[in-house]
């Protein structure tokens, strides 16, 4: 009998083999849960300040972030919808919005298609691991940053970097390939929407052709999964960090699992599921080249011990080959200029040669 079927009942198994079977064999923290494991492998444990504590880390009663109906931004409170989404930019860094204009069945079928996908047998999907896969576009994983991690994160994901359709066609996993391409093709109208509001807020009255590829001349997309955790107390779904996108666009489940932390407070406070909603958030680089006006926030995934939970963000990136940096419009007045201009990739090289670690990126940015 193969010894790693046999892990549910030797934790000595398990924790000499784990990172081959959830990593290298591509079972991911699925299959690992699928073995009805009733204690942690230690692996997972997470240091105790990394821990959710419902009594003393999350505040239940907070106010939760802005919900925005998008729909008024065409009739008479047009200024208000644009006044509510640059305040949420500045004070939250978070908003959710509602009639958005992504149809309902688009939410739904991408949902579904995350299913099927980690529904396949690691064998299948462990062809797109880092380690298989033919293209760099696509790439199935577990955790963050597995080998910079003093800790593993208890989630599996596919992450798929759009730059063509032909390029989706040939290479993205074709059970789920549609779905995703017709989520982000929906999004754009809302995305373009989000930052022209956010950039009037810059006084960038112009969206040229430069400044268009430095907002979003680059979006990926990643489903993720969140399996049942044996203790989830213990763990993190996805630890505390701030995005490096310029805006994420995230479509969660009903299952909830998202906090976010106070600017102010520092408390941790849960973002409930609404119905056909989808979270916005600022990443680090839409921080950076708004000169710190719109706030990029830590944020973070609870594990859950009796749901699996999924959620698909796009996040909407500068260019790879992007210089970013405070615009000209925002430094016009004579504000001091807090970040400095850097090349996009560097950032996001020196995001990912680290476990998550809350805003510590952002100071890379900094002269």
């Amino acid at each position: 009998m193969d010894p790693l079927i046999s892990i549910s009942s030797s934790l000595n198994t398990i924790n000499n083999n784990i990172l081959d079977f959830v990593v290298s064999r591509g079972h991911g923290v699925k299959g690992l849960a699928e073995l009805g494991l009733k204690t942690l492998p230690y692996q997972y444990i997470q240091p105790q300040q990394e821990r959710f504590d419902s009594c003393i880390n999350a505040d239940a009663h907070h106010e939760s972030i802005p919900l925005i109906d998008m729909s008024k931004s065409d009739d008479d409170d047009d200024s208000k919808v644009a006044e509510a989404v640059c305040n949420a930019a500045q004070k939250w860094g978070f908003f959710q919005i509602v009639n958005h204009g992504v149809p309902l069945h688009v939410l739904e079928d991408v949902k579904d298609a995350i299913h099927r996908f980690f529904g396949l047998p690691a064998e299948e999907k462990v062809k797109y691991s880092k380690q298989q896969s033919v293209t760099n576009n696509v790439r199935y994983g577990t955790s963050f940053t597995p080998a910079a991690e003093n800790a593993l994160e208890w989630k599996d994901y596919l992450s798929l970097l759009y730059v063509s359709d032909d390029d989706a066609s040939s290479f993205w996993p074709s059970i789920c390939r549609n779905q995703a391409l017709e989520f982000m093709r929906s999004s754009e109208i809302i995305v373009k929407k989000l930052l022209g509001i956010l950039m009037n807020g810059l006084n960038v009255k112009e969206i040229d052709e430069t400044k268009e590829s430095m907002l979003m001349g680059s979006k990926r997309i990643n489903l993720n999964y969140y399996p049942v955790c044996p203790n989830p107390e213990l763990t993190v779904g996805v630890g505390r960090h701030s995005d490096v996108s310029t805006l994420t666009v995230l479509l969660q489940d009903d299952i909830g699992g998202l906090y976010v932390r106070d600017t102010e407070t520092m408390k941790w406070f849960s973002v409930a599921p609404v119905s056909g909603s989808l979270v916005i958030n600022v990443g680090d680089a839409l921080q950076i080249m708004s000169n710190g006006k719109y706030k990029s926030v830590e944020h973070r995934v609870s594990a859950n011990g009796s749901h699996n939970r999924i959620s698909v963000p796009i996040f909407v990136n500068p260019k790879a080959s992007d210089i970013i940096g405070p615009f000209k419009e925002v430094l016009q007045s004579g504000e001091k200029p807090i970040y400095k201009h850097l090349l996009y990739s560097d950032y996001v090289k020196h995001f990912f040669r680290k476990a998550h670690d809350g805003k510590a990126t952002i100071d890379f940015a900094k002269p």
